[in-house]
């Protein structure tokens, strides 16, 4: 999170930070999809929100990005899956660095007019907010490797 000094934050980086923080609740809490979106609009992503950081968030890619992870969450987990070292599986990861992976990847898959890099940045910004040193590092690792397979087989789709 932003502190005192610091600028604020993006439209759409405070847009992914709530993102994560909502999917972390949906994971925790087992809050709805439709609740979490509701609460988030009405009383996290609002000018007179008790936290600023998240007051200015674009809320239609906070929507957008929410939405669409649990609508691919069975495409994507595999993906990750197949990311992590032997022996480790999502459900074993920490739940923030689960949603933040998530999130990354539904980028990677449904947004190619944001490239690809600037999704692994932006990720790897937001992970800095909730997870120590080598949080990040497994977040741009993933990212990066499936950022290469995600956009090459979708330019092979469209011909050459």
């Amino acid at each position: 999170m932003s502190t005192a000094g610091e600028p604020p934050l993006s439209a759409r980086r405070a847009a992914r930070l709530a993102v994560v923080q909502a999917l972390y609740q949906m994971d925790i809490a087992g809050t709805d999809l439709n609740d979490v979106i509701g609460e988030f609009l009405s009383f996290r992503l609002t000018p007179d929100a008790e936290d600023q950081t998240l007051a200015h968030a674009d809320r239609q890619l906070f929507a957008d990005v929410l939405r669409g992870v649990l609508r691919r969450q069975r495409e994507i987990d595999p993906q990750i899956d197949r990311q992590l070292a032997e022996g480790w599986r999502l459900t074993r990861i920490d739940s923030i660095l689960r949603a933040i992976l998530r999130a990354g990847v539904w980028e990677l898959l449904e947004r190619p007019d944001i490239p690809w890099r600037v999704v692994i940045t932006e990720y790897l910004e937001v992970a800095k907010s909730f997870l120590d040193d080598d949080g990040p590092r497994v977040v741009n690792g993933i990212l990066d490797r499936l950022a290469r397979q995600i956009r090459q087989d979708a330019s092979k789709k469209d011909g050459p």
